[in-house]
């Protein structure tokens, strides 16, 4: 009976352990069981009570109790378990003081929390969060612990660079040691030269917990390249094993891709990108969301990239298809609408020499629609490409692959060919070629004037020199000396003749005497 009184409460904690206590004892500090046992005074009956989800469980449970019946009522509080005590305290809502006046928990708390976390060492502040991501309480104030926690940690990223290492920093106040699974001690220690010694460090959080401190990082102006070589090598080693656990790399995978999106796309590394996004994507650990954020990063780099980036197996389902035009379609298009914010004419025409190696390596595809292949073709503007050669080969091997095409797809895919941007040889192949059809090829007089144009850029010597000894120039060729217009055979013949004129005059000019100076 006498065991009663004393210990009047049976307290069950995640079912891992029973706690038996005074209710007293436990309501003069605790609102929560003040309210809970307030209907219950006079009952000399041992009361149980259950608590679901305690933050740190039994020993959680058991650091609260050390302080309802310490004699001082002063918890000693060290940063090894000051997160722990925390989520405790606010747990059992202990903001009541003491009855002799003692501050209670939560203040002295938040007292050592203002007056010591400058001092603590950076493995101390990796152990608190550590401790909060395994409380994982969602309210106002855990969130101001968790912040405070982890503006210090970025505050000590920004000096700890000066120091050769965090290990010179020390804590007379805490004997903890911390510990990773992802690496050990020795190796941190070979890693700690250099802007990137941290990252090993901070493998061990969750992605929720990364996510809040990169942000953190981005608002405290840190270098984006450094920021996202984080992130890359966060994702690579954290999702190593993703056939293991898909919903914790599909988390990973979609935050570390939400973070890429909020830094500057001229930090990001393509290859990088791509290889992130080859592994969401085979490992289908993207939503449509995510997946479209990542293309807009590529897409706006398109310019960096090589064929062998574009060369990816379709999605499963599309097996048809030899590689993923949709997706290299997509990035076309990204990379066009950044033009439209000030993209230079130089990069726009190393996407388009790109996307012309990619256009002849699809083009023999037999399975390749005539509509993918001409907005392939088309997604580029004119300006992009100074020389039309790749696109006629690639049109040529696309239409002799494709023979049952009809001349509206055929007509759909060589209308962007421009007859003034071929060489004089294909210009001659063009007209010769049975596979285009005829609306595609340059008409007589076109053709004619292509080839006075081809032949004037081949003789600019020539040109030159009849300019200067004729007194004439021979870019307008297409009028006589009365107005009268040349057909345009009569036109080829006057200027192969001017040509033949000039080669002459060149050749004789060997037999002119020099002058001699005196």
């Amino acid at each position: 009976m006498g065991r009663a009184c004393c210990c009047d409460l049976e307290v069950d904690v995640n079912g891992e352990a029973t706690f038996m206590v005074n209710k007293n004892v436990l309501s003069s500090f605790s609102s929560k069981c003040s309210k809970l046992f307030g209907n219950f005074k006079g009952i000399n009956e041992v009361l149980k009570v259950i608590f679901n989800d305690f933050p740190g469980g039994a020993h959680g449970f058991e650091l609260i109790l050390r302080f309802c019946y310490s004699s001082t009522k002063k918890m000693v509080i060290t940063p090894s378990k000051i997160v722990l005590l925390y989520c405790a305290a606010h747990f059992m809502e202990m903001h009541c003081d003491g009855p002799s006046g003692t501050p209670n928990l939560i203040t002295q708390i938040e007292n050592f929390l203002e007056e010591g976390i400058h001092l603590w060492t950076w493995f101390e502040l990796l152990e608190a969060l550590r401790q909060c991501q395994e409380c994982s309480i969602s309210s106002k104030s855990y969130s101001t612990i968790l912040d405070r926690i982890v503006d210090h940690l970025i505050e000590r990223l920004v000096i700890l660079p000066s120091i050769s290492s965090p290990y010179t920093c020390s804590s007379n106040r805490s004997s903890f040691q911390f510990s990773c699974e992802t690496s050990s001690n020795s190796s941190w220690r070979n890693n700690c030269s250099g802007p990137s010694w941290w990252f090993e460090h901070l493998l061990f959080l969750k992605a929720g917990l990364i996510d809040k401190i990169v942000r953190a990082m981005i608002s405290h102006d840190f270098d984006h390249a450094l920021v996202s070589n984080f992130l890359f090598y966060y994702h690579k080693l954290n999702c190593a094993g993703a056939a293991k656990s898909k919903k914790k790399s599909t988390e990973t995978t979609e935050v570390v891709i939400n973070l890429l999106s909020l830094l500057d796309k001229r930090c990001l590394a393509l290859k990088d990108l791509f290889s992130l996004y080859q592994n969401g994507f085979r490992l289908r650990l993207m939503s449509s969301c995510c997946r479209s954020q990542i293309e807009s990063l590529i897409g706006a780099l398109l310019d960096q990239g090589t064929i062998d980036y574009l060369l990816l197996p379709p999605p499963k389902g599309m097996n048809h298809v030899a590689f993923d035009v949709n997706f290299v379609l997509r990035l076309a298009q990204v990379f066009v609408a950044e033009g439209d914010f000030g993209i230079s004419l130089a990069k726009l025409k190393r996407v388009a020499k790109t996307m012309d190696s990619f256009l002849i390596e699809v083009a023999p595809d037999r399975h390749l629609q005539a509509s993918e292949f001409a907005e392939l073709i088309t997604v580029l503007p004119d300006v992009a490409r100074e020389s039309h050669d790749q696109l006629y080969l690639a049109m040529d091997i696309y239409l002799k692959v494709h023979k049952g095409l009809t001349e509206k797809e055929k007509m759909s895919i060589c209308c962007a060919l421009n007859h003034e941007k071929l060489s004089a040889e294909l210009l001659r192949n063009l007209t010769r070629n049975l596979v285009f059809p005829a609306d595609a090829k340059p008409r007589s007089q076109a053709h004619t004037q292509c080839r006075i144009k081809h032949l004037l850029q081949e003789n600019d010597h020539l040109k030159y020199f009849l300019d200067s000894v004729f007194g004439k120039s021979f870019k307008n060729t297409n009028a006589k000396e009365d107005g009268e217009e040349l057909k345009p055979q009569e036109d080829l013949q006057v200027m192969q003749s001017m040509m033949k004129s000039g080669s002459q005059i060149m050749n004789n000019a060997r037999f002119l005497p020099k002058l001699c100076s005196r």
